[in-house]
């Protein structure tokens, strides 16, 4: 039969059955055919999960195939013995058998000789990959002989495969900066003809190869990656969120096309890649109200079939980022309901990061908490990394103190001091210091001396207040060193960008619970927000402002 008609008739055919029906009622095949034939094969019968049908490898034609691949390696074709290679392994054909035995060594010894195109040291080289334990000496080989290519007229595939090869070989310990930086050049002229794959794959490989010189690269590929996001498989779509994580990229328009596309496909995606996108979002402090109200419905539909790690990465965002969606008491009651059943399968620090960041948004897990700050747990939080180091006591005193000033209906077992911090560290909210300055300048501009506000006070209530301004019972302003006869005490909460989402005026959970402690402990929290002040031309300006917000019976 003409090998055009053949692989028309193979390729309309769906089953490995009718397949080999086929091949039987032929008396003759080239070798291209027969490898086209396993090819065609191993696409109808293997999926995400393996083999389909393990019992098509006893079938006569499928062993009758095999047994001319074997015994006749030497006689094939480049393309019919490295086609022949790729369709077996894809197949799970064992490795370690006289067939992959005869078609790998046959295939290595052509290499040796330079016999392969670029086209078939490619289908090679992404053969060798498949297998669990690629030979790094033949990897290298196919390297060597690709680069006596001219890599400038690469196509994107074979960028593609010495990129994958270039990852194991780098794992071995060996380097090739020097063939990367090539690499790197040639493919950014190439990003805009590559495929959603193409680009996940590339994105991957940096990451792993640590390109973090290659700017230009992964600007371009991130850009190029907005129009992909909705035909990302969501393996691929992994791979670029990681790659954004890790070389710190944030386009707007990026995330666009991602709530347009979690909005659409959350009931679809796989739970490992909406936990991806929320710790995308969590980390770059992207408050996406369409992605959080999409996951917020996912976890209400899907939580049972969710593990314990996807559950905390779809919750904990909410509160780092300080947002209750619509479905909020549905998306809590569903959450409690998960807890009663599963609680013993969370790992402790899961537990308690999952805990603290729904007090953030002002939802008590009061049943949970006789478990938390009972010492058996206590004990198991230091018997694991990062044991009970500074940001975990602060998350259990937080914890304890939002029970003691919000609940105090509690009557469960308390935090026994030696696990308290003294002070909750401000590392992710010290005060911008730019703004810190205005806002003290307006204030000795209102003021008059400096004497009448502290900065960055330490309370006994583990809060460290910005600005404090303490007045007498008429309303006077008192010296910051005096501590009798105080009757009010105000707490300016200098609020700069780190304190916020990004591109937004929504507070971080973290800020929001501090304020709304201080209140609690009577403070009167007056808020400055940066875009409140950051236009104010003048000191003056500034001062006046101040006035306005801190004593607004006086103003005017």
């Amino acid at each position: 039969m003409d090998e055009q008609l053949f692989f028309k008739k193979l390729n309309n055919l769906c089953t490995s059955k009718e397949i080999f029906y086929f091949l039987s009622s032929l008396e003759v095949m080239s070798d291209t055919m027969a490898s086209g034939a396993l090819q065609r094969i191993s696409e109808v019968e293997v999926d995400d999960n393996g083999l389909k049908n393990p019992g098509l490898l006893e079938n006569e034609v499928f062993r009758a195939l095999c047994f001319q691949f074997e015994f006749e390696s030497s006689k094939l074709s480049n393309t019919g013995l490295l086609n022949a290679l790729q369709a077996l392994i894809k197949l799970r054909i064992d490795p370690q058998s006289t067939l992959m035995a005869s078609l790998l060594s046959e295939s290595e010894e052509r290499l040796g000789k330079g016999q392969l195109t670029a086209e078939n040291l490619c289908a090679l080289g992404e053969s060798l990959l498949e297998l669990e334990d690629p030979s790094c000496a033949t990897l290298g080989q196919i390297v060597n002989h690709m680069q006596e290519k001219d890599i400038d007229r690469w196509s994107p595939r074979e960028i593609v495969m010495v990129y994958n090869i270039l990852q194991v070989t780098v794992r071995e310990g060996k380097q090739c900066q020097n063939l990367l930086n090539r690499l790197n050049s040639v493919t950014l002229r190439t990003v805009s003809q590559l495929s959603p794959n193409f680009a996940s794959v590339i994105l991957n490989s940096l990451v792993v190869l640590r390109q973090t010189q290659a700017v230009p690269l992964v600007t371009a590929l991130c850009k190029h990656s907005v129009k992909h996001v909705p035909y990302f498989t969501d393996h691929e779509l992994v791979n670029v969120l990681e790659a954004f994580l890790y070389f710190g990229q944030k386009l707007q328009i990026f995330t666009k096309a991602l709530e347009r596309h979690v909005s659409k496909s959350i009931l679809t995606m796989h739970p490992q890649t909406v936990s991806k996108v929320m710790q995308y979002c969590c980390k770059k402090m992207i408050l996406s109200k369409p992605i959080f109200d999409a996951v917020a419905e996912g976890f209400i539909s899907n939580a049972d079939r969710l593990t314990t790690d996807q559950i905390a990465a779809y919750i904990i965002p909410f509160g780092t980022l300080n947002y209750l969606p619509p479905s909020a008491s549905s998306l809590f009651r569903k959450l409690e309901t998960v807890l009663h059943t599963r609680l013993r399968h969370f790992q402790p620090h899961t537990l308690l990061n999952l805990l603290h960041s729904c007090v953030l948004i002002q939802r008590y897990p009061i049943n949970f908490l006789p478990k938390i700050f009972s010492t058996y747990f206590l004990q198991k939080l230091q018997a694991q990394p990062p044991g009970l180091d500074r940001a975990v006591r602060s998350q259990l005193t937080q914890l304890f103190l939002t029970v003691t000033l919000e609940c105090p209906f509690y009557e469960g077992p308390k935090l026994l001091s030696r696990y308290q911090v003294k002070a909750f560290p401000t590392l992710h909210s010290s005060p911008d210091v730019h703004l810190f300055k205005r806002v003290k300048t307006g204030l000795l501009y209102l003021l008059k001396k400096g004497i009448y506000f502290a900065s960055e006070v330490s309370t006994p209530y583990f809060y460290v207040v910005d600005i404090e301004i303490k007045l007498d019972e008429e309303g006077f302003v008192l010296p910051a060193a005096q501590l009798e006869e105080i009757h009010r005490r105000i707490a300016l909460c200098v609020d700069g960008q780190n304190r916020f989402c990004a591109h937004s005026h929504n507070l971080l959970g973290e800020e929001a619970i501090k304020q709304r402690h201080l209140q609690l402990l009577g403070y009167e929290v007056v808020q400055i927000p940066f875009f409140e002040i950051e236009n104010l031309q003048n000191t003056r300006k500034v001062a006046d402002y101040l006035h306005k917000k801190i004593f607004p019976c006086t103003y005017g």
